[in-house]
């Protein structure tokens, strides 16, 4: 059996900002890498085979934190990144309901689509399953990717905050 673990990337400046991110690559602030600590302190005594991120500062970040504590390296994904948004990014919630106001939530951005952020994440978690059939991984990832996991497993969760961490067994 394989357990995934998904975590989403700990808290950058943006996230506070209410700032669409997407693929800009935006660091942890303080809170973040907090989040990140508590989230390797939390994952101290569990058996991870494997630590898989986005290749964005952001969750790279997060998982290196957690990864060090067990002696791993971070394999890195690019599949596993945020939607990109294209012009969109940078802009707060506010501005873009001001801009765009026919903008729906599931199809913000004028770059990637949702079903190619889902086709893409969950190629990767197939992938990742593949290499991994016993044992336990983690996954850093992002938001809209890590919901898009989770829709195609059919796991209810509420909203994905920073530094969150959802078990999915295989």
């Amino acid at each position: 059996m394989t357990e995934i673990l998904l975590a989403r990337h700990g808290e950058t400046d943006w996230n506070l900002e209410h700032r669409v991110q997407g693929h800009t690559d935006r660091p942890l602030n303080a809170t973040g890498i907090e989040q990140a600590r508590a989230l390797a302190d939390r994952l101290a005594a569990v058996p991870l085979v494997a630590v898989y991120a986005s290749d964005l500062v952001r969750a790279h970040d997060t998982a290196v934190i957690v990864a060090g504590l067990h002696g791993l390296d971070v394999i890195v994904d690019i599949d596993l990144r945020e939607k990109n948004f294209g012009t969109w990014e940078g802009l707060t919630d506010v501005e873009i309901l001001e801009r765009f106001p026919n903008a729906v939530r599931g199809r913000w951005g004028d770059a990637e689509t949702t079903e190619a952020v889902a086709r893409r994440a969950i190629a990767a978690i197939d992938r990742i399953r593949a290499l991994h059939p016993v044992g336990t991984v983690l996954v850093v990832s992002h938001g809209g990717a890590l919901r898009a996991i989770l829709a195609h497993l059919a796991v209810p969760h509420e909203p994905i905050a920073n530094g969150a961490l959802i078990r999915v067994e295989y």
